[in-house]
C-alpha cells in the first residue's frame, strides 16, 4: 500500500495518526534523497569510466594509425594495399566512435547529473528546511501550551487574558506552518516522479543515440569489411602459394647450394681467412674477409668482416690477380689453403684459407689456379616442347577435365600421386602412345592426375609460356596503374608473344575462364586459379626469394588474362598504346565517392565509398557467400579499388574527398621525364587536343567540384556519352546503379558537387563523377 494522503484538516487535530503519516512521508523523501545521492555518485563514476575508456580507445586508435606494414619487393598488390590501409581505416572508425562517446559523456552530465543535483538541492533541501521549522514550531507550541496550562487560576484576569492571546497566536502560526509543510510534503511526493525520471529518460535517449550512431558506423563499415575479407583471403591464398615455392627453393638450395648460386657479375664470392704476417716474435694472424672475384677483369676485392661486431672492421682492398696456386699441408700448418699474387706486389703472395676442401676447389677453379677441379652441374628437363605433341597433350587434358571434373572441388589445387603423374606424362609425351591414351573415358586416370600432368608439362617447357623476355614487362602493369590500363598493357604484351606461345596460352586461358564460371561448385575462383597458374605460366628465369615475392603479381596477370580473355585474345591491341613503363608515381586506383545528401553524417569511414564490389543483388547487403570458403567469387586484380591514402602524391584528403586542382596535377606531370609524359597522359585517359594543354588537363577520375575554373574549361563535355569504369550501387532513389562498362547517355554536370546527371536504360539519375570516363 502506498503513502496515505495528508489531509489539511488533520493539521488542526495533529493526531498521532497524522504524525505517523507525516513521518512516513518524511521517511520516503529521505529514501529518495539517498537514492538520488547514490545515483549521482554512480553517474559521476560512469562519466569517469567513459572518459577512461575513450582515452584507451583513442590510444588504441593512434597505435593502429601510426603503424604500417613493410612489404618485401618493390610493389604491393591491390589486396595488400587494402590490408595496409585497413589499420588506418580501423583507427578512423574508432575515432568516429569515440567522438560519439564523448557526446554521450557530456549528455550524462547535462541531462542526468545536473538536473538531479538541482532537484536534490532545491526541492529536497527545501523540504528539509521546512521540516526543521515544523519540528521547531511543534516543540514551541506544545511547550507554550504546557506552560500556559500550568498558570495559576489566581492570576489576575488581565494576565490570564494576555496569556490566552499569546497561546492562540502561537497556535495559529503553528497551524499555518503545519498546513504549508503538509502541502510541501505532498507536492514533493508528486514532483519527484517526473523530476527524477525525466533526467534518466534523457540519459537513456543519449545512450540509445550513441548506440544508434555505432550501428550507423557499423553499417557504413560493412561494405569495407566484406571487401577486406576478400582481400585477406586472396592474400592468404597467394601466401600459401608463395610459401610452398619458398620452401621448395630452400630445400633445393639445402640439397646442393652450388647448383643454385645467384647470377651476378662476380665469378666467385664468399668468406675466406687471410693470413696477415706480423713482425717476430708475434708470428701471424688469420682475419676473415668477404672476398669477390671477377674473372673477366681479374679483379679481386676483399673486405674484413667480424660477425661479433656486426659488420666491416676495415676498408675494402682491391688488386689485380696474377696467379693462384694450391698450398699443400707440408708447407703450412693449416688445411684448405691457397696463395694469390697481385700484379702490384710481385713475389709477395697472399695466403688464404677456405672453409673446406670443396670450397677450395671452387675458388681454385674460379681463379684458374693449379689443380682446379671442374664441377659439372646437372640440370634435368623434360623434353617438353611447343610442338604438335605439346598442343595435343594440352587439348586432351582440357577436354578430359571439362568432361569429367569441371565441378570437382579444388580442381587444379588437389595434387595427383607423383608416380601416376610421371607415368601419364611419359605416355603423353611419347608420340607412339600419345594418341592411344584415352583420358575422357578411362577410369585409370583420375582428374587430379590429369590436372597435375598438365601443370607439370607446362612447367617442363624450356621457357614458360609467357617467356623470360617479357616476364618483367608483364609484372610492371600488375604493380601500378588503373584497372583499365592494366588490362590494356597485358593485352598489348600478349600479342608480343611468339605465335605458338600465344596460341597455347589462349587455349589454356579460355579453359580457366570456363573453370572459374563453375566456382560455386569447384571453389576455384579467378583469384584461386591465379595462385595456381601464376608460377606455372610466368616462371622466373632465376629462382630467388625476390622472384618468389613477385609471385603475387604473376597471379594478378593471370587473373587479368582470365577475366578479359575475350578482349585480349579475340581483338588486336591498340596500335597507339605505349609499352608499359615502370612508374614510381601512380594515381589511386579507386576514386572516393562523395556523399550527396546534406542530412547524412559527415564523418564516415573513408573507404566505404571506395569499395563497390561486383556482388549479386542478393548478396550486396549480406556476408560473403558460404560456398566460397577458399576465396572470393570475384578477383580484385583488375577491378578492386585502392584506398585513397592521406599521403597520396595526387592530393590531400579532406574528410571523404580528394582535393586536387589543375596546378597540382600539372606540377605532377611536368616533373616527369619529358619522354614519358605522352604515355602518362594516355595512361590516365586525359583528353588533350594539343601538347600544350596536356599538362593542365585533368584526368576524368579526379574532377574538382563544378564551381572551379577547371570545370568551366571542361563544360564542353556536357551532353556527351560516358562509360562506367567502376561498379556502383545506388544509395538513394535519385541515383543510378551500374556495372563496369555501362554507357550513359546525355551526361551533364549536376548542381550537386562531385556528381553528374545521365540516362541509363531509359532512367535518368545521378552518377558519381569520378566513377565514369567520358567517351
Amino acid at each position: 500500500m502506498g503513502l496515505q494522503p495528508l489531509e489539511f484538516s488533520d493539521c488542526y487535530l495533529d493526531s498521532p495518526w497524522f504524525r505517523e503519516r507525516v513521518r512516513a512521508h518524511e521517511a520516503e523523501l529521505e529514501k529518495t534523497n539517498k537514492f538520488i545521492k547514490e545515483l549521482l555518485k554512480d553517474g559521476k563514476n560512469l562519466i569517469a569510466a567513459t572518459k577512461n575508456l575513450s582515452a584507451a580507445q583513442r590510444k588504441f586508435a593512434h597505435s593502429l594509425r601510426d603503424f604500417k606494414f613493410e612489404f618485401i619487393g618493390d610493389a604491393e598488390t591491390d589486396d595488400e594495399r587494402y590490408i595496409d590501409a585497413s589499420l588506418h581505416e580501423f583507427s578512423n572508425f574508432l575515432k568516429n566512435l569515440e567522438e560519439q562517446r564523448e557526446i554521450l559523456a557530456l549528455s550524462v552530465t547535462e541531462t542526468l547529473i545536473k538536473p538531479l543535483e538541482r532537484f536534490r538541492k532545491e526541492q529536497l533541501g527545501a523540504v528539509k528546511e521546512e521540516k526543521k521549522k515544523f519540528d521547531k514550531e511543534t516543540e514551541k507550541n506544545y511547550s507554550l501550551l504546557e506552560k500556559h496550562l500550568n498558570l495559576s487560576a489566581k492570576k489576575k484576569e488581565l494576565q490570564l487574558q494576555e496569556a490566552d492571546n499569546q497561546v492562540e497566536q502561537n497556535r495559529k502560526h503553528f497551524y499555518e506552518l503545519s498546513l504549508e509543510y503538509v502541502c510541501k510534503l505532498q507536492e514533493i511526493q508528486e514532483r519527484k516522479k517526473f523530476e527524477c525520471v525525466e533526467p534518466v529518460l534523457s540519459f537513456f535517449q543519449g545512450l540509445f543515440t550513441f548506440y544508434h550512431q555505432g550501428y550507423e558506423l557499423a553499417k557504413d563499415f560493412n561494405h569495407y569489411k566484406m571487401a577486406l575479407q576478400i582481400n585477406i583471403q586472396n592474400t592468404r591464398n597467394r601466401f600459401e602459394g608463395t610459401r610452398s615455392e619458398v620452401e621448395e627453393l630452400m630445400n633445393k638450395i639445402r640439397r646442393n647450394p652450388q647448383e643454385h648460386k645467384r647470377a651476378n657479375h662476380f665469378t666467385m664470392e664468399g668468406y675466406l681467412y687471410v693470413q696477415e704476417k706480423r713482425p717476430a716474435p708475434f708470428g701471424s694472424s688469420w682475419v676473415k674477409h668477404y672476398c669477390m672475384y671477377r674473372k673477366e677483369t681479374k679483379k679481386f676485392s676483399m673486405i674484413p668482416f667480424e660477425h661479433r661486431s656486426g659488420g666491416k672492421v676495415g676498408d675494402a682492398e682491391l688488386f689485380v690477380l696474377t696467379y693462384c696456386t694450391k698450398r699443400n699441408t707440408d708447407t703450412i700448418d693449416r688445411r684448405f689453403c691457397f696463395d694469390l699474387e697481385a700484379s702490384d706486389r710481385p713475389g709477395v703472395p697472399v695466403t688464404m684459407q677456405a672453409f673446406s676442401e670443396e670450397d677450395r676447389k671452387l675458388w681454385m677453379e674460379a681463379l684458374d689456379g693449379k689443380e682446379a677441379v671442374s664441377i659439372i652441374f646437372k640440370i634435368f628437363f623434360y623434353s617438353a616442347q611447343l610442338d604438335k605433341i605439346g598442343f595435343t597433350i594440352i587439348k586432351k587434358c582440357i577436354s578430359a577435365v571439362e568432361t569429367r571434373g569441371i565441378n570437382d572441388q579444388g580442381l587444379y589445387r588437389v595434387v595427383g600421386v607423383s608416380s601416376k603423374v610421371q607415368r601419364l606424362l611419359s605416355l603423353l609425351m611419347d608420340s607412339k602412345t600419345c594418341n592411344e591414351v584415352d583420358l575422357e573415358n578411362s577410369v585409370d586416370w583420375e582428374v587430379k592426375t590429369i590436372t597435375s600432368a598438365m601443370k607439370q608439362y607446362l612447367r617442363s617447357l624450356p621457357e614458360p609460356l609467357m617467356t623470360y623476355e617479357l616476364h618483367g614487362e608483364f609484372i610492371v602493369p600488375a604493380k601500378s596503374g588503373s584497372p583499365e590500363s592494366r588490362v590494356n598493357a597485358v593485352h598489348f604484351l600478349v600479342h608480343k608473344l611468339p605465335e605458338k606461345n600465344k596460341e597455347m596460352l589462349e587455349i589454356l586461358v579460355k579453359h580457366l575462364a570456363n573453370v572459374s564460371k563453375h566456382a560455386k561448385r569447384n571453389l576455384m575462383t579467378v583469384a584461386n586459379l591465379g595462385v595456381v597458374f601464376g608460377p606455372t605460366l610466368m616462371r622466373p628465369q632465376e629462382e630467388t626469394v625476390a622472384a618468389i615475392m613477385d609471385l603475387k603479381f604473376q597471379n594478378i596477370v593471370v587473373e587479368i588474362l582470365i577475366e578479359n580473355h575475350e578482349k585480349i585474345f579475340k581483338t588486336l591491341p591498340d596500335a597507339t598504346f605505349p609499352e608499359p613503363i615502370s612508374m614510381s608515381v601512380s594515381p589511386p586506383n579507386a576514386p572516393p565517392r562523395q556523399s550527396r545528401r546534406q542530412g547524412q553524417r559527415i564523418k564516415r569511414p573513408l573507404a566505404v565509398y571506395n569499395l563497390c564490389l561486383e556482388l549479386d543483388d542478393a548478396d550486396s547487403h549480406s556476408s560473403p557467400r558460404e560456398d566460397t570458403p577458399t576465396g572470393s567469387m570475384d578477383s580484385l586484380s583488375s577491378q578492386s579499388p585502392t584506398p585513397a591514402f592521406s599521403s597520396s602524391p595526387l592530393g590531400l584528403l579532406d574528410g571523404n574527398h580528394l582535393i586536387m586542382d589543375s596546378g597540382d596535377l600539372a606540377g605532377w606531370t611536368t616533373n616527369l621525364p619529358a619522354q614519358s609524359r605522352p604515355s602518362m597522359v594516355s595512361w590516365m585517359n586525359i583528353p588533350s587536343a594539343n601538347p600544350a594543354a596536356t599538362d593542365a588537363a585533368l584526368p576524368t577520375f579526379f574532377f574538382p567540384s563544378p564551381a572551379t575554373d577547371t570545370d568551366k574549361a571542361v563544360e564542353s563535355v556536357a551532353h556527351r556519352k560516358a562509360r562506367a569504369v567502376y561498379p556502383c550501387e545506388a544509395e538513394h532513389s535519385s541515383e543510378l546503379s551500374f556495372q563496369i562498362g555501362a554507357i550513359f547517355e546525355d551526361v551533364q554536370f549536376s548542381r550537386e558537387p562531385g556528381w553528374l546527371e545521365g540516362t541509363l536504360n531509359g532512367k535518368r539519375g545521378l552518377i558519381p563523377q569520378n566513377y565514369v570516363q567520358f567517351l
